[in-house]
Formats: C-alpha cells, sequence, structure tokens
C-alpha cells in the first residue's frame, strides 16, 4: 500500500479525542513503577501468577486440591466452583487470590485516579475476560471497598454486558445518530492478540435511542492465535467474515448501515495507521505502509447501495463505549479492561439525558 493512502473514515477521525457522546480524556495511559508497566500488575496473567502463589503451601505438603494442573489451565469456571464448594482448603486459596489480586487492583486504580487525566472520575467500569466470572466480579468489589477504605469517592463495576460483546456495542457509539435513521444494525470488529470477534449489532434504536437495549445479533469468532497467520492473511480472513455476516444480515431482511466501527489495541492515528500497543496482533500492524480501515474499504467498498464508511479506536475505549447510556448520572467516568494487559480509558460525557450536556453547560460560560 502507498504510503500517502488515507483510509474512509468518512465521518470523523480514527482514533479522535472527541466522539458523539463523550470526549476520551485519556486512553491506553501506559503507567510505571520500579517493576515495569503497572497494568500488569492487573491483569489475566497475574491473577494466575498469584493464584499459584497461593497454592504452594498446599503443594509441599501434597494436598493440593488442583493436583497437577498448571494454573493457568484451570478455567475460571473451575476456579468459580471451587468458591462454593464443599472443599474448604480450595475456597480458601481462591478468596486468598481473589484479596491480593483486588490489593494489586486498587494500587493500579489509586495510581490512575491521582493522574491529571483520571482527575474526579466518579464511576469506574471493568471489562475484559476476567470480570465474566465470579472471582472477577469479587475482586471488582473488593477493590471498590479498598479504596472508600481510602476515602475514594468511587464507584467500581463491572461492564454490563458480556465482555465478548462489549466491544462490538460500543462500536455504536462511535457512529453519529443520524447513521442509524433508515437502519437497524451495523457491523463492528473487536481485534484481540489472540481472537478477532466481527458481528452484526441491532441498534434497536427506536425502542432506545440511546442505545441500551443494543444486542448482537449474530457474530463470528477466529483464534488466530492458533493459525499463526500473516497480515495479510489476517486481513483476508476478517474481510471474509464481514461479507458472510453482510450476506446473512440481508438474507434476514436487516437493513445494514453502510458502517463498520473497529475496536483495535493500541494508539490508533487520525489515519487509520496504529502508533504503538498492537505487538501482539499478527505480523507488524504499526507499519507505516499498513493501514487496515483502508484494506477493508478496498475488500467491502459498500454496503447496500452506499459507499462504507468506517472509525476505528482503541479497543479498551471501544469497550467503554458500551456502558455510555448507563453513565449519564455522572459526569466523568473511566474503564478498566483485564486482560492479557490492562486497558483503559477516561471519558467525560458530553451530553446527558436531561439535554444538559457539557456543551451547553459551556456554551452558558461563554454567554456569561
Amino acid at each position: 500500500m502507498a504510503e500517502d493512502t488515507v483510509s474512509t473514515a468518512g465521518i470523523a477521525r480514527h482514533g479522535a479525542s472527541r466522539l458523539p457522546s463523550v470526549d476520551i480524556d485519556s486512553f491506553n495511559v501506559e503507567l510505571k513503577d520500579d517493576e515495569g508497566f503497572l497494568g500488569d500488575r492487573a491483569s489475566k496473567g497475574a491473577f494466575r501468577k498469584i493464584f499459584d502463589r497461593w497454592r504452594k503451601p498446599l503443594r509441599k505438603t501434597g494436598k493440593d486440591p488442583f493436583g497437577d494442573l498448571p494454573s493457568e489451565t484451570i478455567s475460571k469456571k473451575a476456579l468459580d466452583e471451587m468458591l462454593v464448594g464443599d472443599d474448604t482448603e480450595a475456597s480458601a486459596v481462591v478468596h486468598s487470590a481473589i484479596e491480593e489480586f483486588a490489593q494489586e487492583l486498587a494500587h493500579v486504580t489509586r495510581r490512575f485516579l491521582r493522574t491529571k487525566a483520571w482527575a474526579k472520575t466518579e464511576h469506574i467500569v471493568v471489562g475484559g475476560g476476567f470480570r465474566a466470572s465470579r472471582l472477577g466480579e469479587l475482586a471488582i468489589a473488593r477493590t471498590e471497598i479498598i479504596l472508600k477504605a481510602e476515602d475514594f469517592e468511587i464507584e467500581m463495576m463491572p461492564i454490563r454486558f458480556d465482555p465478548d460483546e462489549a466491544a462490538l456495542i460500543g462500536a455504536l457509539h462511535l457512529a453519529p445518530s443520524w447513521i442509524f435513521e433508515g437502519h437497524d444494525s451495523i457491523l463492528a470488529v473487536d481485534i484481540g492478540g489472540t481472537n478477532i470477534r466481527c458481528g452484526v449489532v441491532e441498534t434497536r434504536w427506536k425502542k432506545a435511542p440511546d442505545l441500551s437495549k443494543a444486542e448482537v445479533w449474530k457474530a463470528h469468532l477466529w483464534r488466530h492465535a492458533d493459525d499463526e497467520p500473516t497480515r495479510e492473511g489476517a486481513v483476508k480472513r476478517l474481510t471474509k467474515m464481514l461479507k458472510d455476516l453482510i450476506a446473512a444480515a440481508e438474507e434476514e431482511g436487516f437493513k445494514l448501515a453502510p458502517f463498520i466501527g473497529i475496536a483495535c489495541p493500541g494508539v490508533i492515528n487520525e489515519d487509520g495507521g496504529i502508533e504503538k500497543g498492537a505487538q501482539n496482533l499478527p505480523g507488524n500492524w504499526e507499519s507505516s505502509k499498513f493501514n487496515l480501515p483502508a484494506l477493508l474499504a478496498e475488500g467491502i467498498p459498500t454496503i447496500g447501495d452506499h459507499d462504507t464508511a468506517m472509525l476505528m479506536h482503541n479497543d479498551g475505549v471501544v469497550q467503554g463505549l458500551a456502558e455510555v447510556p448507563f453513565m449519564q448520572d455522572v459526569e466523568r467516568w473511566g474503564v478498566l479492561t483485564i486482560g492479557t494487559g490492562l486497558g483503559n480509558a477516561r471519558f467525560t460525557n458530553r451530553r446527558k439525558q436531561n439535554g444538559k450536556g457539557k456543551d451547553e453547560k459551556d456554551d452558558k460560560k461563554d454567554k456569561k
């Protein structure tokens, strides 16, 4: 691809700091301490290391209730069952790991709250795969209690939508509201270091203009880490997945908007390039000669009778956007996504349901 090729966002800039409903105050912040990136202390891998450490005392006596299974292979479902099972030692191990992880998450959250970008944050939504478990929910609740005990006025809660679908639903909030007029669904893409998921998202806009009732109608998942494709091979496979979804949606009678919302790891440049943070994706996605939105536009130039518009943003941002309808009682809020690393974004609402949004407040100040 020529370096001067510009992707067709069509309606806004990729990685924009201003979206229809929110201003993005910061995202993908990489705080550090003496041990490295701070977010690594509150990742899925960090929890597994903590859990393994709590197994060691029992392992030494030959009474490890988990046997010889490596800690990283024990499913979240199995750990959830241990929490409420009859084996008190197994339950104690899991509870101990949750408590230590909550202390780490509280430490990391504390550091975020003390940055200028996260000042006056009122609510924090926690997403990512770790949240999709009882142990994850307990860790989040315990983190909130720890912070409140230190006089942080903060509410922490698990993201409301299924973490596997949140970024797809969040992609709706990348688009301006007019895109939904005459259409009832969009295509959305969620790219991760292990999986690529794409789906048809029903807006259900007429039932809930705030998009709070949006649903994923159909989704395709590809675990690309198992196939180890080339960068070009990954784009080709993604394009085919999207075309299959377009055909399925048309057959079902959906009126797809000519829009694709994309959630992708890293710092997204306004032309659709990726500045940094995409090291876990297949091939070099940070190359100046690679532009995912432009390549998808070449493969899917139109949807229905219209040119395809698309918008790409950081995956943590897009997952957090799914929570926009439920954050209207606050002005400033953030999202932390617990996965391979710790995704993060902080938002300031631009519009409120009562019609008195940030822009209107600013206008009144200017008039005074």
